[in-house]
């Protein structure tokens, strides 16, 4: 028995047997904490050999030691195992088959509702691992959102432009009282329209960064020029301060480059310069604009953003493409609308790690009331006879 339970058994009245209440909680705990030690170490098996699995690893083994604590508790009442709460259990199934940032992001917020700094039977130490568990948790989910792709998020933001925008439009042209053609007709006039706009706003925008990062690209050949340089007066200490070095430091550099030179061949001079630093790659990895990957390609970019605003932009035109017309065609739009709102509200939350019920739940109502607006602006236009 370790210290921290010793003193938690030692806390409570002298010879109290425990409760059929605290029997219960502890075995929930129990039971909690296997099945979080399980979700942590489905995801390490599913990482590579590296850091990231060694800390999945660590924090199944720290469950492990709460475990420890919940069972010397119990001592003989431990009972007949008891399943973990239904949110953990769905955890472990996810971290079985996906293993994906979100199932982090969702132990990040298991974490941060642990019972135990609230619980007397519970050990201080418990409560602060638990807490730091949360932020280990975080960390690691932060470092999955930052890997996630950038196609991936525009999906997600793309695809619920199309979903608000166009059932504003579709909406708010059905409430005049147009023919259901005319609604149908503006729905796939919309859809185009904005994913064209997306398409093309999204081409410049890579385009300009691609050609702003080349701009700022330093010379990958510019390192060939050193051994010529004239060693009383040249201007490579510039290049470091230019680079953020203070003056003294750039000094310090620059005759720590012409340190290395030697008046042998050209070849080695430049390979001497190279190794006192001032090398292509340091310069840069690339001069090529064509090279920032990480970026994707304007025509990618323009081509995923439109099939993104698109899919979402399909969906309130769908009742209307099967021949439903008024209220009818009103309200099956507007239900698969929320169903995807939710849906894309739900893994943006996740994503930002916010709560992804509160988001999914945001999104719909931001969606809902600019659905509405423009449908009683249609409303009235078609009242008005406008």
């Amino acid at each position: 028995m370790n210290d921290a339970t010793r003193t938690a058994l030692q806390s409570r009245p002298s010879g109290a047997a425990p409760t059929k209440a605290e029997l219960r909680r502890w075995r929930q705990y129990l039971a909690d904490e296997r099945a979080e030690a399980r979700v942590y170490r489905e995801l390490a098996q599913r990482r590579p050999e590296g850091p990231e699995r060694e800390i999945l690893e660590a924090l199944a083994e720290a469950e492990g030691r709460h475990e420890s604590h919940w069972l010397e508790l119990l001592g003989d009442d431990v009972g007949k195992p008891r399943r973990a709460d239904i949110r953990t259990r769905m955890l472990a199934v996810l971290a079985r088959r996906f293993g994906s940032v979100f199932v982090l992001a969702l132990m990040q917020r298991a974490e941060a509702r642990s019972p135990y700094e609230q619980d007397a039977d519970a050990t201080p130490a418990m409560a602060a691992d638990e807490r730091i568990h949360g932020e280990v948790v975080r960390a690691l989910a932060a470092r999955g959102r930052s890997r996630l792709s950038g196609t991936f998020r525009a999906a997600v933001f793309g695809a619920n432009d199309g979903l608000v925008s166009n059932l504003a439009l579709v909406l708010g042209i059905g409430a005049t009282g147009v023919a259901p053609g005319v609604v149908l007709a503006t729905g796939i006039a919309g859809l185009l329209a904005g994913a064209l706009s997306m398409g093309a706003g999204e081409f410049v925008s890579v385009r300009s960064q691609r050609e702003l990062l080349a701009a700022s690209t330093p010379d990958p050949e510019a390192h060939t020029a050193v051994p010529r340089l004239d060693v009383d007066a040249n201007e490579l200490a510039l290049i470091y301060r230019a680079r953020g070095m203070s003056e003294e430091e750039a000094e310090v550099k620059a005759a720590d480059v012409f340190g290395g030179l030697t008046t042998a061949t050209s070849a080695i001079r430049i390979q001497r310069a190279g190794d006192a630093g001032l090398t292509a790659p340091e310069i840069t990895t690339t001069g090529d604009p064509e090279e920032h990957e990480e970026i994707g390609t304007a025509w990618q970019a323009a081509l995923s953003s439109f099939c993104f605003f698109a899919s979402g932009a399909i969906i309130p035109v769908l009742p209307y493409l099967f021949g439903l017309t008024g209220l009818t065609a009103v309200i099956v739009a507007s239900a698969l609308v929320g169903l995807a709102l939710l849906g894309t509200g739900a893994v943006v939350g996740l994503l930002s790690g916010g709560p992804p019920l509160r988001r999914a739940l945001r999104q719909l109502a931001i969606g809902f009331g600019a659905a509405a607006v423009t449908y009683v602006l249609g409303l009235i236009f078609g009242a008005a006879g406008i």
